[in-house]
């Protein structure tokens, strides 16, 4: 169990220790997708797409969604 004041567990996601470096699944990776970006330009998620993050969250397989408009 972890105290309150301690920080939330982290996962480092490298695409230099990735088993799937230089393959086709590459090209679908969610984090090339986002690492791909130029600086200032911003990742669209459409309707769709934030449901599915949703229902992954809702099931326990991912974060809920941080972003919150200014």
């Amino acid at each position: 169990m972890t105290s309150p004041s301690a920080p939330p567990p982290t996962i480092r996601i490298d695409c230099d220790t990735c088993v799937a470096r230089d393959t086709a699944a590459c090209h679908d990776c969610v984090v090339t997708f986002i690492c791909s970006r130029e600086p200032g330009e911003a990742v669209i998620v459409d309707v769709a797409e934030l449901a599915s993050l949703r229902m992954l969250h809702e099931a326990g397989l991912v974060p809920a969604l941080r972003h919150r408009a200014v």
